[in-house]
């Protein structure tokens, strides 16, 4: 497997949707590894299903640069592949299956230039990373920096390989997902003032957060960095109610908050709380004693900015040979990296417009060119 297409076929290969184990394609990786003389760790979940590997080449005293990505993907289910989304498919210059572009392209090309990092006496380490389940909320790679946090010496930089086309990305948005349960009490719909309608009160919960994010697109909320300029909310699933004529006594809905990195996204949810207990809660409790509203987090991750006259950003500006720095509007493990002490960047092969759908693919032109900015980082920090 000398080049980066031919690794990206074998990865392509291994299901790892997040819902699946991504353990056939961890142990391919961390074999691959040991034919090169280098040593990995496994970072398992609690049932040993997943795991995380990370591996070091070159000095261990030193801080050095981690190449991060995850190996999961998302679920191809109900989509119209013309072509078999988990067998590379090469056709006019582009390569075809699910996590072309997001983000195992990226993984391929890292995985390709082991051999040159093992045969090169490098005066700093370079880390290889590699997560799970990042597409459900970032959740795998918090054990792994975990393990880091505990080490004497920290990467002087992560560069996540997310499809960028190359371009390096110093910051994205945070995310807050929140469940909300409603409770309320049933009764015949003739006699509807009886009852505590759980859906008419989750709309007005809804319509609430509306106006929440109605207040956050205001201009002295905006960083023009960032497409939309401000931090935003939206309900993304709802259900409840058993049929028309019952007044339903449970709701539940789930919304996200898209937070610039300057935005804290739990100021949303404790103004949904505030606004619940004050004055929703009450009018319910007045018809039934037992009715309840409760919040929980799904899933959260921290937004990413890191500074364009930093290290870091003076780094990746050498590699890609570009300082027209930019942001993206989609989440990496980026902010959780960095919110553990090591500055990142996002930078890799191919385009989101790709990722997440149907005949995914990330073009050749793009591979070769993540692997030109990696042999740059390479001798960067050749002695």
């Amino acid at each position: 497997m000398s080049s980066s297409r031919d690794v990206l076929k074998a990865l392509v290969a291994f299901d790892t949707t997040s819902r699946e184990s991504n353990l056939q394609l961890i142990e391919f990786v961390r074999d691959y590894l040991a034919s090169c003389d280098v040593p990995c760790e496994l970072i398992y979940n609690q049932q040993r299903s997943k795991a995380n590997l990370f591996a070091t080449i070159g000095p261990t005293d030193k801080p050095g640069i981690v190449l991060s990505g995850h190996t999961d993907v998302v679920p191809v289910d109900g989509q119209p592949w013309t072509v078999p989304p988990f067998e590379l498919t090469e056709r006019d210059g582009k390569v075809y299956g699910r996590g072309t572009a997001d983000m195992k392209g990226y993984i391929a090309c890292v995985l390709a230039l082991v051999p040159s990092l093992v045969s090169t006496s490098l005066r700093l380490p370079v880390h290889i990373a590699l997560s799970y389940d990042e597409e459900v909320g970032c959740l795998g790679v918090r054990s792994l920096l975990a393990e880091l946090e505990q080490r004497p010496v920290k990467p002087m930089l992560c560069i996540i390989g997310e499809p960028t086309e190359l371009k390096p990305v110093l910051g994205h948005k945070g995310k807050l997902a929140i469940r909300c349960d409603i409770h309320g009490h049933a009764c015949h719909s003739a006699y509807a003032p009886l009852g505590v309608n759980a859906i008419e009160y989750a709309a007005e919960l809804i319509g609430e957060l509306g106006r929440i994010g109605d207040r956050l697109k205001a201009p002295e909320h905006h960083d023009v960095r960032f497409d939309p300029p401000f931090s935003t909310v939206q309900t993304g699933m709802i259900g409840g109610g058993k049929a028309l004529n019952i007044v339903p006594a449970d709701c539940r809905f789930d919304f996200e908050i898209r937070a610039l990195p300057s935005h804290d996204p739990n100021d949303v949810a404790r103004d949904l709380k505030t606004y619940a207990e004050q004055h929703v809660l009450p009018r319910m409790r007045a018809v039934s004693d037992r009715s309840e509203i409760r919040f929980s987090e799904l899933s959260a991750y921290p937004g990413l900015a890191t500074d364009a006259h930093s290290e870091a950003a003076e780094l990746i500006a050498a590699f890609c040979g570009s300082r027209a720095f930019g942001t993206v509007a989609f989440g990496t493990e980026g902010g959780l990296f960095d919110a553990a002490g090591i500055p990142t960047v996002v930078c890799g092969p191919g385009s989101m417009d790709q990722g997440h759908k149907p005949d995914e693919f990330v073009s050749l032109d793009q591979l070769n060119a993540c692997d030109a900015m990696l042999q740059r980082m390479l001798l960067s920090i050749s002695e």
